[in-house]
């Protein structure tokens, strides 16, 4: 297996790109897109079994952000699902920029997350 990969997502506005590194048993993942891509966010995650006691893995999650930048939504939901997925420790940096985003183009971004998320884990 390659230690390193990327996925590429386009979008009806743009496209996401993420770059994926195995470092021993964990993982980092550099997410871009938009307009400028940038490092808005910065999340560790870590892997938990779940507070609920049922035996599922989950993670907790510990956020750097950028002052006035809101791209800890997306990164955070990567590190967190793939952290849970892989039961390792993951780092998520980056941001996606795009001016006067609309509240679709939001979900189409969220939406691709997920669908990122299960490609990283699957692999």
């Amino acid at each position: 297996m390659d230690n390193s990969w990327k996925i590429k997502k386009e979008l009806t506005f743009t496209n996401i790109y993420a770059e994926i590194s195995r470092l021993g048993e964990d993982y980092h993942i550099l997410l871009s897109g938009g307009e400028r891509p940038h490092i808005g966010c910065t999340v560790l995650a870590v892997p938990r079994q779940s507070l609920d006691r049922s035996g599922k893995m989950s993670s907790t999650a510990s956020v750097l952000n950028v002052t006035g930048h809101k791209d800890e939504e997306v990164c955070r939901y990567l590190a967190e699902k793939v952290s849970a997925g892989k039961n390792a420790v993951v780092v998520c940096t980056g941001g996606i920029h795009m001016d006067e985003i609309t509240k679709e183009q939001i979900a189409e971004i969220v939406e691709t997350m997920r669908i990122i998320a299960v490609e990283i884990v699957g692999k």
